[in-house]
């Protein structure tokens, strides 16, 4: 599958690109404010991830895919030796990308997951997304009042909102495949199957507020990557790269070699 993908930044020499991959009802857009910073010393990759903002729709969704598809990219754009950094469900992808082709990367940074499973938790957000009616929808306003009887909070809705555009007959549609995300949300939440440790550098970095993460995780981030570290970014919550964005971008820097 050929990705949708926003490209920043001027190749540096012997510094390996970046690419990022967002999380579950993201797409490239949440990565750009951060990427442009990094964008400043390498140049930076951000794919939309398969059923997300601007890349195909597949009947297909779980992360053998989404690793094939990141596959795909690396060859297609002849990347080198990437650093990849993903976000919850792109750091998902990122570590079966990792475990499937261990000699085409360089270094790992996932953020706010671990490779263990989570049970299904967006059933609220999927049933308020499901509850909007695109055909009767006039104004955005009005998708975010029928989503707000769902999801409380504001930003939450706010991210999620930025996944409906008009589309060329002026109607409203989704940017995420919502019916096939909903019949196979369980498989974002799956375990990481893997046959072999990764030995390349690689980065945990969690939220100090999140509880993605947690101390009795360690002993299986370290079973399957015996090289990782993990490190948390104190009052951050999920969505660390938005809430504590310079800390973030330090935490990258250092891991990376960045500047």
């Amino acid at each position: 599958m050929q990705l949708y993908y926003r490209e920043l930044g001027e190749s540096a020499p012997d510094q390996p690109p970046l690419i990022i991959l967002h999380g579950l009802f993201g797409s490239s857009d949440n990565w750009l404010t951060v990427s442009k910073e990094l964008a400043v010393h390498r140049r930076v990759y951000l794919p939309d991830l398969r059923n997300h903002g601007r890349s195909p729709w597949s009947e297909e969704f779980n992360y053998e895919a989404m690793s094939t598809d990141l596959r795909e990219f690396i060859r297609e754009h002849r990347i080198q030796q990437p650093v990849i950094i993903g976000h919850s469900m792109g750091g998902k992808v990122a570590m079966r990308f990792a475990v499937r082709y261990p000699s085409d990367f360089s270094q790992l940074m996932v953020v706010d997951i671990a490779p263990k499973y989570y049970p299904v938790h967006h059933d609220q957000i999927l049933a308020g997304l499901r509850s909007i009616q695109l055909n009767t929808l006039q104004t955005r306003q009005q998708a975010d009042e029928q989503l707000a009887s769902y999801v409380p909070d504001l930003g939450t809705r706010q991210f999620l909102l930025k996944n409906l555009y008009r589309d060329d007959n002026q109607g409203f549609a989704w940017r995420i495949n919502l019916s096939v995300i909903n019949r196979e949300i369980e498989r974002v939440g799956e375990a990481l199957a893997y046959a072999a440790p990764v030995l390349q550098p690689t980065m945990f970095l969690r939220g100090g507020l999140s509880n993605y993460v947690k101390e009795e995780d360690l002993p299986l981030i370290r079973q399957v990557f015996p090289n990782a570290t993990l490190e948390t970014i104190p009052d951050a919550g999920h969505w660390i790269q938005a809430e504590k964005p310079k800390e973030f971008l330090e935490k990258v820097r250092k891991f990376a070699g960045i500047g």
